[in-house]
């Protein structure tokens, strides 16, 4: 492959602000991918989400059909607001590729795509592939997780481009998350004149966190945290409205099941005299967890490895992907197909240049084995 090339591309996708609540960056970038592949010989569909955000890109090997071999995933959003790329915009450095968004995952589209260019005609004629491109999972694909789980349905396996880790091991496993959004509803009183007419929505919300946060499990590596808090306006008034955001984090998804009923079930009962408490669940991702098919999977992954001289390593990760959403429709997924990367959602996100062509060629045989 030509990584001179590959750099040039990279430097217009993430000199393009694309953060998730700009539809016009996101599908600025959709188009320059398309474009890429249109001219490569693929077929390009936009898919309509939401007015929210900007649209899906579906990319295929054949013009027709619902059932693919193979499903490779990648998300067109970043987190940087618009403004960011022209403050910091591309740069390379010591061998190493800088920018909003360069490893997350805008280098990990263009390694799809090159991997796909350069595949032997006979793969691409025998297979049936699939490119996924969403525009919002840096919200947890709220809009597009429905479209993606029914792809991977349909599909033999999933392949997602997200960067590999900093060591260059391949991600089997990924920690389920669970987002709630905890409102307190109270009585307001004057703090001073009246406080027993007051019914505290803050007392409430303390009592909530020290009570909640006793569902961590430590053996099952099962998290809980309060992550944002709010309540009250003056110190003279007993607040009447609080609330928090609650977020999970777990291995297994029985873990989830019993903490989300003894969270619903607790909620239903008050925390303090007098005070309301609504629980909403806003997001939901399953733990992605391997399955015999994914193990499968992962040996067919380390012979292409062997085949172009690649020790291929795993790890488990805290953090969530798409590949939550494919793993759980039951098709074998694992992650972290991209170039080597760190840093992400931060001014030091990085991309490993040097990393760029082998991971295109292990991508590339991967897809040659199946």
């Amino acid at each position: 492959m030509d990584v001179e090339q590959y750099l040039c591309e990279l430097r217009k996708l993430v000199n393009i602000d694309s953060d998730t609540h700009n539809p016009a960056g996101v599908n600025a970038v959709a188009g320059m991918v398309a474009a890429l592949f249109d001219h490569a010989g693929w077929y390009c569909s936009d898919i309509d989400l939401s007015a929210q955000t900007g649209k899906g890109l579906l990319i295929s090997s054949h013009p027709t059909g619902q059932d693919f071999d193979l499903l490779l995933l990648g998300h067109l959003d970043t987190v940087f607001p618009e403004g960011t790329a022209r403050a910091r915009p591309f740069h390379v450095c010591d061998g190493r590729a800088y920018g909003p968004g360069v490893a997350d995952m805008k280098g990990g589209l263009l390694s799809m795509f090159w991997a796909l260019h350069t595949l032997d005609a006979a793969h691409r004629k025998r297979l049936r592939i699939a490119v996924a491109l969403n525009p919002d999972e840096e919200i947890n694909s709220v809009y597009s997780r429905d479209w993606l789980s029914g792809l991977a349905r349909n599909s033999g396996c999933v392949l997602v481009g997200e960067a590999a880790r900093p060591d260059g091991a391949l991600i089997n496993a990924r920690k389920g998350m669970a987002r709630y959004r905890l409102n307190f509803q109270g009585v307001s009183a004057h703090a001073g004149n009246a406080p027993q007419n007051g019914r505290s929505a803050i007392n409430a919300l303390a009592g909530c966190i020290q009570e909640i946060n006793q569902l961590c499990d430590a053996q099952n590596d099962t998290t809980l945290n309060f992550g944002s808090v709010w309540g009250g306006g003056a110190p003279n008034v007993i607040a009447d409205q609080a609330g928090t955001l609650l977020e999970i984090r777990f291995w297994r998804n029985e873990e989830y099941q019993r903490v989300n009923q003894a969270l619903e079930a607790r909620c239903r009962q008050p925390f303090a005299p007098g005070v309301t408490t609504r629980l909403t669940q806003e997001v939901y991702m399953p733990a992605m967890t391997p399955s015999p098919d994914t193990h499968r999977l992962m040996q067919l992954v380390e012979r292409a490895g062997r085949a172009v001289n690649q020790e291929i390593r795993w790890r488990e990760t805290g953090a969530v992907s798409d590949a939550n959403h494919s793993a759980a429709t039951g098709t074998p997924t694992l992650d972290g197909f991209g170039p080597i990367g760190a840093g992400f959602h931060s001014q030091g996100e990085f991309l490993e240049i040097a990393s760029v062509e082998p991971r295109v060629r292990l991508l590339q045989n991967v897809i040659a084995g199946l």
